[in-house]
């Protein structure tokens, strides 16, 4: 799970796809995309992704049961999805989400992380970089 700024949707598709591997380096290179600069990275934090899952069905329409569906979908958030996690975050109300890939309830082992986060990605909205949430499991 991770978090990530871009200056526009599907940046970070492009760059992998057109990418190569780069054995000097040990990394991906594309001389003609920017590759988008991670703010964020979980490693099993379920309620985090249920959240955000819920958020995605919630602005796609779509029904609960397709939750699982919800991995490896680039998530853009705004402001006002930045302040509401905040406000779960701090009264931890992050919905309960359970799964084969998802481990045990983070929250408490996230909390610090998941504040700084919102943070960082505030101050990256106002240079002007969108926000983008993944998964891939």
């Amino acid at each position: 799970m991770y978090a990530y700024v871009a200056a526009r949707a599907g940046q970070q598709e492009e760059f992998y796809k057109g990418a190569e591997w780069d054995n000097e380096i040990k990394d991906h290179i594309n001389p003609t995309v920017n590759r988008p600069r991670e703010i964020a990275y979980w490693r099993k934090h379920p309620n985090l992704h249920g959240w955000m899952a819920r958020l995605w069905l919630a602005r796609e329409g779509n029904e609960l049961r397709e939750l699982d569906n919800f991995n490896g979908v680039e998530l853009e958030l705004d402001a006002d999805d930045l302040e509401l996690l905040e406000y779960v975050v701090k009264e931890r109300e992050l919905p309960g989400t359970s799964g084969f890939f998802f481990g045990n309830d983070a929250d408490d082992y996230y909390y610090n992380d998941d504040l700084k986060f919102i943070q960082i990605a505030r101050a990256e909205m106002f240079m002007g970089f969108k926000v983008f949430y993944n998964s891939s499991w």
